[in-house]
C-alpha cells in the first residue's frame, strides 16, 4: 500500500472532495494541515507542493499531486477497486460533466479569493459575499439538479454506490448550508446528500470530523 499524506485545509470543499475518495478507495493518509486563515498556502513550503497556492495536495507514490479532480482521477486508475466511474463511457461522462458543473463553474466564482476581491473592489459587506455566492451555488445547482433526473440515477448520482459525482456534490452542498442557501427547489441532490452521509467515507471526511 502505498505511502500517502494528504496536505489540506477541513473546510475546503476541494480537500472534502479528496478525503471523500480516499476514504471510499479505504486507502490510509496522513493529513497535514495548511491553515488558510493563517496564510501557511501562500507560505513558500506550500507553494513548492502547489505553485498556484490552493490545497489540497497529496504526496503519494513519490510524487505530489494538485487539483482535486485530477487527484481523485488518479486514485481511480492506481487503485482502481472499489470504482468511482462506471464502465460505460457514456455514463462515465454523465458524471464527469456533474463533476465538472460543480467544481469549474460552481466553485472557482464562489472561492474566498474571488468573493473577497470583488467585495472588496465594490465595497460589499460579509452579506454581499453570502448573496454572490448564493446566487451562483443557486444557478448551478439547479443545473445539476436537472442533470440528476436520469435513468441512472438511483440512491447516488450513478445507481446503488457513491462515485466521483457524490465526491464532488456533498461538499459543494455542504457549502451551500453554510451560506443558509435552500435545497427546496432541488429534491434529487437534497436525498442524494442524505444517502451520501450516512455513508461511513463521508461520514468521516465531513470538515467537522476532521478540524478544525
Amino acid at each position: 500500500m502505498a505511502d500517502i499524506t494528504l496536505y489540506d485545509y477541513w473546510r475546503s470543499s476541494a480537500s472534502y472532495r479528496v478525503r471523500i475518495a480516499l476514504n471510499l478507495k479505504g486507502l490510509a493518509y496522513e493529513q497535514v494541515v495548511v491553515n488558510l486563515l493563517e496564510g501557511e498556502h501562500s507560505a513558500e513550503a506550500h507553494r513548492k507542493r502547489n505553485p498556484i497556492g490552493y490545497v489540497p495536495a497529496l504526496d503519494i507514490d513519490g510524487r505530489i499531486m494538485t487539483q482535486s479532480l485530477a487527484i481523485i482521477e488518479y486514485l481511480e486508475t492506481r487503485f482502481p477497486d472499489p470504482a468511482l466511474l462506471p464502465a460505460d463511457p457514456a455514463e462515465a461522462a454523465r458524471l464527469r460533466a456533474i463533476a465538472h458543473t460543480i467544481a469549474m463553474d460552481i466553485h472557482p466564482v464562489c472561492n474566498l479569493n474571488v468573493t473577497n476581491h470583488h467585495a472588496a473592489a465594490f465595497k460589499g459587506d460579509a452579506a454581499a459575499k453570502d448573496d454572490w455566492m448564493v446566487h451562483f451555488m443557486t444557478r448551478g445547482l439547479l443545473a445539476v439538479e436537472a442533470m440528476a433526473d436520469h435513468p441512472a440515477t438511483g440512491p447516488f448520482l450513478h445507481g446503488d454506490a457513491p462515485g466521483l459525482a457524490d465526491c464532488v456534490l456533498v461538499p459543494q452542498l455542504y457549502n451551500a448550508r453554510r451560506r443558509n442557501m435552500t435545497l427546496a427547489e432541488m429534491p434529487r441532490l437534497a436525498a442524494i446528500e442524505d444517502a451520501c452521509l450516512a455513508h461511513p467515507a463521508f461520514h468521516a471526511a465531513v470538515p467537522e470530523m476532521v478540524g478544525p
